[in-house]
């Protein structure tokens, strides 16, 4: 249910209209906007009464919301959300490009990658400290030695940190690091783990599961909404179908579906999206076309020594081509870089 504020209701009707709401037994949550004030209600696990409400000074109207996501939808919260990284507007009008390799390895490495995407157009840089692979075989990440080498290149470049956590025991360690957390693929369902990110309120990356629906897809974020944290950029990374010529299907539609239904920004990765080099580019042009607010894209100094993914990172040089590339599109949809 949203409850819509009257243009002159104040600051003291809005907290009357709270404190009613919470006084049923419910969670209210203000969504100041440019010209009203909107109210969200979760927890309504029953029918609960409009004219309840609608009485109430300062109200204008009360809306049912037919989605079973909430605090996600465009029904809650019309105007789009920018999500701010580490001073980084994502969701507004510039393309956001998020770059660097899938896994940090060396101090040297991080750093050298990292000043090197910052040269070619990237606002923001990905590494993971923690790896989750399929095989228990392979490299799993340094852990917060790990952690430290992006922090020494995000001295170095002036790049903010975007990076994977796990489980609930690392949140508050990857948090004292990162400028984003990451939730990947296969944890977007953790629901233990959404709710511990969205208790420290910094930005959460949120990954579609590899078969998950649109639906599943935007609840998952509510989870971390539902915790108080606005902050939330999803990320399309491919599902799993019967295709065989790529690792993932991109699914490039969802970029639309979403920005229709919710008010969160969306980005594309074409890198696990394709599992290959070169398709990374011509899915990256695509995703921009279809109005992504950016890319996450894996970059590595020398791709094929790279301990994780290496087949589908590119260059900094091949990087850099694809940003000149991705300046015309972006404009043409009414965007920048």
């Amino acid at each position: 249910m949203l409850i819509v504020m009257d243009r002159t209701a104040t600051q003291a009707d809005v907290e009357g209209v709270v404190a009613a709401v919470e006084r049923m037994g419910l969670r209210a949550h203000p969504i100041p906007g440019v010209q009203r004030t909107a109210i969200g209600i979760t927890g309504n696990r029953g029918v609960v009464e409009p004219t309840a409400l609608e009485n109430l000074p300062g109200v204008l109207e009360v809306i049912k919301v037919s989605h079973p996501y909430k605090l996600v939808s465009r029904e809650f919260h019309p105007d789009d959300t920018v999500v701010s990284i580490g001073g980084v507007p994502v969701g507004g009008t510039r393309v956001v490009l998020v770059a660097g390799p899938c896994a940090v390895e060396t101090f040297e490495r991080t750093v050298a990658i990292a000043v090197a995407v910052k040269a070619r157009g990237a606002h923001l840089l990905r590494g993971g400290a923690f790896k989750p692979r399929t095989s228990p075989y392979s490299f799993q990440g340094h852990g917060e030695e790990g952690l430290r080498m992006l922090a020494a290149a995000r001295e170095a470049s002036g790049l903010p940190v975007v990076t994977e956590v796990l489980d609930t025991g690392a949140v508050d360690l990857v948090a004292r690091y990162a400028d984003c957390l990451q939730i990947g693929a296969r944890n977007m369902q953790n629901f233990e783990l959404l709710k511990a990110v969205g208790k420290t309120g910094k930005p959460v990356l949120l990954k579609r599961g590899m078969a998950a629906t649109l639906e599943e897809f935007l609840l998952a974020a509510e989870y971390v909404l539902n915790e108080g944290n606005p902050n939330v950029v999803l990320c399309e990374r491919g599902v799993r179908t019967f295709s065989d010529f790529t690792r993932n299907t991109l699914d490039l539609a969802v970029i639309p579906a979403v920005e229709r239904i919710s008010h969160l920004p969306i980005l594309a990765d074409p890198s696990h999206g394709t599992g290959r080099r070169h398709k990374v580019a011509p899915m990256s042009r695509a995703a921009v076309a279809a109005g992504a607010d950016g890319l996450v894209i894996e970059v590595h100094d020398r791709p094929e020594e790279a301990l994780s993914d290496g087949p589908q990172a590119l260059t900094p040089d091949a990087f850099g081509d694809l940003v000149s590339q991705l300046g015309p599109i972006a404009a043409a949809v009414g965007r920048s870089l």
